[in-house]
């Protein structure tokens, strides 16, 4: 339904299906851009198809304001997913990534302790220093695994919602 080079798919998916299941009932902006789709798939250049379909949901009732004020529900939709995303991302960050510290700290403060006792407990050091670097890289890999999904989840939220400002400035320039 939009389209974007280089989108993450699975973030992609995610919008369309928070936008599916929150669709309003009847003709709107999201059955507008499925018929503007469909009517470029046959060709039609973009003005045509936005004057087509705009042509058929007049014949639903449905006016330019109509597809204007559903295309900003449907917007304002996307941004809620985005807070919820950064709210998500916050406590994902908290309980994979925190933890992964409050291990680490408490690990080297084992280390430190240990130290006193050298002699004895070397190879237990030794042991405990293979643990902090296990844990660093885990949570080295989870902070880019998750700054990774940020980053693609907030092109892809980009791009949706730019495509719905070009769908409401196209539909002001054609309609």
């Amino acid at each position: 339904m939009f389209q974007s080079e280089d989108l993450d798919e699975k973030s992609l998916d995610f919008l369309v299906q928070a936008l599916e299941s929150n669709n309003l009932p009847g003709f709107d902006y999201l059955e507008f851009k499925r018929a503007v789709l469909q009517l470029q798939e046959i060709n039609l250049d973009e003005p045509t198809a936005y004057k087509s379909a705009v042509t058929t949901a007049a014949t639903l009732g449905i006016t330019k304001e109509k597809l204007l004020e559903t295309a900003g529900y449907y917007r304002n939709l996307i941004e809620k997913e985005m807070g919820q995303f950064n709210e998500a991302l916050e406590n994902q960050s908290k309980t994979k990534i925190a933890s992964r510290q409050h291990e680490i700290s408490r690990l080297r403060d084992q280390i430190d302790r240990h130290k006193a006792e050298i002699e004895r407990l070397n190879n237990e050091m030794g042991d405990y220093l293979n643990q902090v670097n296990q844990a660093e890289n885990t949570s080295k890999q989870e902070a880019e695994k998750l700054e990774k999904a940020k980053v693609n989840f907030e092109k892809t939220n980009k791009a949706v919602l730019l495509q719905i400002d070009k769908d409401v400035e196209n539909m002001h320039k054609y309609l």
